[in-house]
């Protein structure tokens, strides 16, 4: 009588290597690019280039530039909304480069997935 069940080839470990390798190697890319997404900046402006911010991909404000024009004692309100308005783009912009990033790593499979840094 013939075995039943089991996988159909055999030789199931030798594939659960090679996938052990690959998992290796993809976390190894995704460390490395997450380290290269720490290291870039992007800037983004606001109010025709009056206020431009700039964040790390550690998501942190790392430079903030104002022209002297925008510069409003009776208008505190505009200059604010212009820096918020910089800020929350130059972020979108960053996520966007995360996201890209690790999308190349993944090939867009297991984003979202808890634990991962993207």
């Amino acid at each position: 009588m013939g075995r039943r069940g089991g996988f159909p080839g055999g030789g199931g470990g030798m594939n659960m290597n090679n996938l052990m390798k690959q998992a290796q190697k993809m976390q190894r890319q995704m460390e490395e690019a997450t380290k290269e997404l720490e290291d870039s900046e992007v800037s983004a402006t606001a109010g025709g280039g009056a206020v431009e911010v700039t964040v790390s991909g550690k998501k942190e404000v790392t430079k903030i530039k104002l022209d002297e024009e925008v510069v409003d004692p009776d208008d505190i309100e505009m200059l604010e909304d212009l820096i918020m308005a910089a800020t929350n783009e130059a972020l979108r912009k960053m996520e966007e480069q995360s996201q890209a990033s690790m999308a190349k790593i993944t090939g867009g499979m297991g984003t979202g997935m808890p634990g991962m840094p993207f």
